[in-house]
């Protein structure tokens, strides 16, 4: 009297880790509802979140390389605006100056 082990299909697989994803509801809700063990259905949307993360943007070495790269030039270019933002400045106090000094003369 051993345990028969069940096999479910791709789809269904998929569609039970896409109920759990669109829906919101407990692994443990959604596997009492489809007759699945609860530590199956877990598997399954742990193994897809896996498989998504890897699809939606896992960096590789040489993108990682380009992003710190990236990262560090706009360090340096918000580093050059701070600094012609206040040039800019002074320049508009300067000019304010000489206007009142052109028009006192």
């Amino acid at each position: 009297m051993g345990n028969k082990r069940r096999r479910f299909d791709p789809e269904f697989r998929a569609g039970a880790v896409r109920i759990v994803a669109e829906t919101g509801k407990p692994v443990a809700q959604v596997a009492r509802e489809l007759g699945v063990s609860p530590y199956t259905l877990h598997n399954w949307v742990q193994a897809d979140r896996g498989r998504t993360e890897q699809e939606r943007g896992a960096l590789d070495e040489a993108e990682r390389a380009e992003l710190t790269r990236l990262r560090a030039e706009k360090a340096e270019w918000d580093k050059e605006i701070t600094e012609l933002e206040m040039e800019r400045d002074v320049l508009k106090q300067s000019m304010v100056l000489w206007v009142k000094d052109a028009m006192n003369q």
